[in-house]
């Protein structure tokens, strides 16, 4: 694969940070759902269960 320079129009037009965004913004929605499952857990008192989207489920007793 040949690489091809960037002319200086280019370089400005480009936005970096936009994965590091995504990446972010992915880790606070899985630190919701974590946070979710585990206030289930906690609140429950004997026991209970948690059903996740694409099949996942919890129990505890």
């Amino acid at each position: 694969m040949e690489s091809i320079p960037l002319s200086e129009k280019e370089m400005r037009a480009h936005a970096p940070g936009e994965a590091l965004t995504l990446a972010a913004v992915l880790a606070v929605l899985a630190i919701a759902l974590l946070a979710i499952v585990a206030y289930k857990i906690w609140s429950s008192g004997g026991g209970g269960s948690a059903k996740l989207p694409g099949g996942w489920q919890f129990t505890w007793k």
